[in-house]
């Protein structure tokens, strides 16, 4: 037998019961669990250290471990998160569409939880519990793989969350995969029969190995790689402080913007002042264009030349790639080339400029005039994210309680029969 075969086991035992379950008696539980771990919050920002003291000692590069922290506001986001999801209309049971064929029949597609699901990610503690609330409101069980740069957090969260749906909710419908070992993942993906969908977040690597590995059903995310691309006719103050948000803030999250692109009309009077705004903030690397286009380089300012390589790459760090462009037809086909289908931004004035790269940019999220940093389930009203889906079909984006709903037709007849 599987070391994780009785967690599957008693999840999907879980599952059936918290699928009958009403909302009111959901969201009872999504609160219950708030509250415990509120109440918790020493003990976990106490595992929390612990597990920052060790990325650190192993290296992990601050933007990463930045991911990583908690805090006391950080808590009072994961609680708030959990409180809006309860808030969130339940989508279970909710009529998607019907009508009536010419014999009569009454056929509606209605809204029915997608299962028994996982979600294998790295770092980020505030995950576990932004998962559990989706996943438990739209009436799913959940086995959640953290990483073991989170190990301690993610278990002192989970204990909280279960001790919170001991009075009264559905306890057994999350799990922690908390072995540390990698066999883990390895079990969750080849579990036919017991999971049913593979939620993967983090960087390439994680993704990858999901995706080719898995013989479940798998809901992919991506990586990262963002891009803001700057025309001649945008405010360019109003542009170097969307790009210092977009980049500065938080570099470590997939939606922080990795490549700047630069129409060559917007270059000189955009890049002196980005220089200096970046200097000692981040590191840019800059195709020849763009370094003159900068001029007399800022005290303080670290730059390289920029590498193919920079243009494919997810730096997650204090990092930006700059390159300067003839049109907005090469800005497109850069994006294109080597976007990551997530989060895609234009900066401009030019209202044909931006339909129409809006209208070819091939991302989940493509914005005008605003920061990428946006791409967030919580701020896109979803109240919490499983993350973000830069695949085609069933879930695109941010993704949260539809994106694990799936259809049952219910059919109603009269005593047809089929001649």
């Amino acid at each position: 037998m599987s070391t994780l075969e009785p967690v599957f086991k008693s999840l999907k035992s879980a599952q059936a019961v918290l699928a009958l379950q009403d909302r009111v008696a959901k969201d009872r539980g999504l609160k219950n669990a708030a509250a415990a771990i509120e109440a918790a919050q020493e003990s976990i920002l106490a595992a929390n250290a612990l597990d920052e003291e060790r990325a650190r000692a192993a290296g992990m590069k601050e933007a990463l471990v930045d991911r990583l922290a908690l805090d006391p506001k950080k808590m009072r986001d994961i609680t708030d998160g959990i409180a809006q999801v309860a808030r969130l209309e339940d989508p279970v049971g909710r009529i998607k569409g019907g009508w009536r064929t010419p014999n009569g029949l009454l056929i509606e597609q209605v809204a029915v939880p997608m299962g028994t699901v996982s979600i294998i990610y790295e770092s980020r503690p505030n995950v576990t519990a932004d998962a559990f609330s989706l996943a438990y409101k739209a009436g799913c069980s959940i086995l959640l793989r953290g990483s073991s740069a989170a190990l301690e957090s993610n278990r002192a969260l989970v204990r909280a969350i279960k001790k919170g749906l001991a009075d009264g909710g559905v306890p057994d419908a999350v799990e922690l995969a908390d072995s540390g070992s990698r066999d883990d993942v390895d079990e969750i993906l080849a579990a036919r029969g017991w999971i049913d969908a593979a939620l993967p977040r983090g960087g390439k690597e994680l993704i990858r190995r999901v995706v080719d590995n898995a013989k479940i059903p798998v809901i992919e995310t991506g990586e990262g790689n963002c891009h803001i691309y700057v025309e001649p006719s945008a405010d360019m103050g109003r542009a170097l402080e969307i790009i210092a948000n977009a980049k500065l803030q938080r570099p470590g999250v997939c939606n922080a913007v990795e490549t700047l692109l630069v129409h060559r009309d917007a270059a000189p009077a955009l890049l002196p002042p980005l220089a200096q705004r970046f200097a000692g903030k981040a590191e840019l690397r800059c195709d020849k264009d763009s370094l003159a286009a900068i001029g007399p380089l800022p005290e303080g300012l670290a730059v390289k030349d920029a590498a193919e390589e920079d243009w494919e790459t997810e730096f997650l760090d204090y990092i930006l790639a700059v390159k300067t462009v003839a049109s907005v037809d090469e800005a497109i086909h850069h994006i294109n080339t080597y976007g990551t289908k997530h989060s895609e931004a234009i900066l401009t004035n030019d209202l044909r400029a931006a339909e129409e790269f809006c209208r070819r940019v091939d991302a989940a999220c493509v914005y005008t005039n605003a920061s990428t940093r946006f791409t967030d389930g919580g701020v896109f009203g979803f109240g919490a994210e499983l993350g973000i889906s830069t695949q085609k079909f069933h879930a695109r984006g941010p993704m949260g309680l539809e994106a694990l709903t799936t259809i049952k037709y219910r059919v109603t007849g009269s005593g047809q029969i089929r001649e």
